[in-house]
């Protein structure tokens, strides 16, 4: 399995922590996208889901978790 790494533009540190999200106007309320976050993007990559009113939760990386 290829290594996880960061969703944040242009970064190529590995993932720790999964940010689960939807759009409710696209997604149905128990899907759950994954952005992928290193500890330095956490809190922006948040920040921007959040503004949006799509973050649903913030969990550590475990790869038998992750679910598309």
């Amino acid at each position: 399995m290829d290594p996880l790494i960061c969703s944040a533009k242009g970064c190529r540190a590995p993932a720790t922590w999964q940010l689960r999200w939807n759009n409710p106007k696209l997604h149905t309320p128990d899907r759950r996208k994954i952005w992928l976050a290193c500890d330095t993007h956490r809190v922006t990559l948040g920040d921007f889901l959040t503004a949006r009113g799509f973050l649903r939760d913030t969990i550590p990386v475990a790869t038998d978790t992750l679910e598309e």
